[in-house]
């Protein structure tokens, strides 16, 4: 009888440690895919306002191009006038040469400008991805 008290014992304490770790594995894996959904939805999040903000800088530049092309061909339609009523041929060289000095130093201010937004998109489009990774990296870290 002692025998079958020892063998009902056993498998009632095999059959519950069983059941307990089988809940903790259930719980852990449950735990573990809230985890995987909560980082799934922040780097969403972050690709989103990546994109929002190179969509901002994209808008920005396109502005700041159409304005340098408004302003471009109204000063080369002044030059042309200007130069149409030159009354002399040197007159008409230094005309030219003051367009094309002022022609040349507004490209290289529009570059300039299109320069600083681009880099500053870049910046801004990148800022929410680096915070992801560096989040990630964090969390890998702290799980070892």
């Amino acid at each position: 009888m002692a025998a079958a008290e020892t063998l009902k014992n056993t498998a009632e304490q095999f059959s519950t440690a069983s059941n307990q770790a089988f809940k903790d594995g259930v719980e852990k894996s449950l735990a573990a895919l809230a985890d995987a959904n909560t980082q799934s939805k922040k780097n969403l999040e972050a690709v989103v306002a990546s994109v929002t903000a190179a969509t901002k800088g994209a808008e920005a530049l396109g502005a700041q191009a159409f304005a340098y092309s408004k302003k471009a061909a109204e000063d080369q339609v002044a030059a042309a006038k200007s130069l149409a009523g030159a009354k002399s041929v040197q007159e008409a060289v230094e005309l030219q040469t003051a367009w094309a000095k002022s022609a040349l130093e507004a490209y290289i201010a529009q570059m300039s400008k299109a320069s600083e937004i681009v880099s500053a998109s870049i910046k801004d489009s990148v800022k929410p991805l680096n915070e992801r990774v560096t989040a990630t990296v964090e969390k890998l870290q702290a799980a070892r």
